[in-house]
């Protein structure tokens, strides 16, 4: 005789095509209110309940019923999580969003998040806010956390601007490396042999993959990179500011500076004014993502244009599909979609000493 099967173990066969909260409940040796409470993120569940309930869902793959939850809201809602400290950035990705929402018939429900913690509980309140799915920009999009959290709870979610997209979650992107190549590549064109770079958050994939294109174009070029000509930003104004500071502040300065985001290279500007530093005759400045400062800072920034409204607007619909599938049972394999970049120079680059 077969030892019966754990009280938390659901194999294949005996799952159910739509699992319950009953059966969730039945299965954790539960009520269906702690069910609830675990999902909604309440905090009176003990850590061991909380586990029981969330090993369970796991094993069942229990997902909200979004039918039932759309009858009763009237529309679909889409949640925004986001911690992206470019305010700029944020805001093309707002419009881009609801302006999706508003021709696809959604709503967009925003919580912000910070680390650890913080993570578990913005997305569990916009599950308590009865959200259909979720899209997640960076640098959230790289959590595997807030991933992970998002996936027990069977939420439909797309990550934006990853450099590493999951094959277990849909995706849209640039190509940071190609663009940042692009970008390293037309200073060189110029004549510009010393370049700073200042690097972006190194827990954002496409801060990374944006260093590794400025050092490979250099090495291509022949041209050996001094630690003193790399430094460390946040993606935030503030950072870049400081970042800039130190690369200027050297016995010999760099004829041109290429800063991982539009706020730094705009702080980078900022710093080369106030030395008095001709841009771009004495120093270039190049950024990254073409969001509304590139433009309103003097000289306009050369940048690499980053279709950050369009991407919000191809998650939003990419986000309501795997909602509509999932309604009629159909699997929902992970969807990867890759938009263009486009280099824009403007005044804030030249050849050196022109």
């Amino acid at each position: 005789m077969s030892a019966p099967a754990s009280p938390l173990t659901a194999t294949a066969t005996d799952t159910p095509a739509g699992a319950t909260v009953h059966d969730v409940a039945r299965l954790a040796g539960v009520s269906a209110m702690t069910v609830s409470r675990v999902i909604n993120g309440r905090a009176s569940v003990s850590a061991v309940t909380r586990g029981k309930v969330e090993a369970a869902i796991a094993a069942l793959r229990y997902q909200p019923n979004l039918a039932a939850r759309a009858a009763r809201t009237g529309t679909l809602r889409i949640g925004l999580l986001y911690s992206n400290p470019s305010a700029a950035y944020l805001s093309e990705f707002l419009v881009g969003a609801m302006e999706q929402c508003s021709k696809q018939g959604g709503q967009l429900l925003l919580e912000r998040c910070i680390d650890g913690e913080g993570q578990r509980v913005a997305i569990d309140k916009l599950v308590a806010a009865g959200v259909d799915g979720v899209l997640i920009p960076p640098p959230l999009c790289d959590s595997p956390a807030v991933q992970a959290r998002l996936n027990l709870l069977g939420m439909p979610s797309i990550a934006v601007a990853t450099g590493q997209p999951s094959p277990a979650i849909s995706a849209v992107r640039i190509d940071d490396y190609q663009g940042a190549l692009a970008m390293t590549r037309h200073l060189l064109a110029l004549g510009h042999r010393d370049i700073g770079f200042i690097r972006g958050d190194p827990a954002h994939t496409p801060a990374l993959l944006r260093q590794q294109a400025f050092l490979d174009a250099m090495c291509e070029a022949g041209l050996a990179v001094p630690e003193d000509r790399l430094a460390q930003g946040m993606f935030t104004y503030r950072s870049g500011l400081d970042a800039a500071q130190l690369l200027l502040s050297g016995a010999t300065r760099p004829t041109a500076i290429f800063a991982s985001n539009d706020d730094m290279a705009a702080a980078t500007l900022a710093v080369a004014h106030g030395m008095g530093l001709a841009v771009p005759r004495q120093l270039a400045v190049c950024g990254f993502d073409d969001t509304p400062v590139a433009t309103t800072v003097w000289p306009e920034l050369t940048t690499i244009h980053q279709p950050i409204a369009s991407m919000a607007r191809a998650a939003v619909t990419l986000v309501l599909e795997e909602i509509r599938q999932r309604r009629t049972n159909h699997a929902v394999p992970a969807t990867h979609r890759l938009l263009e970049f486009t280099l824009m120079v403007r005044g804030s680059s030249g050849a050196p000493g022109t």
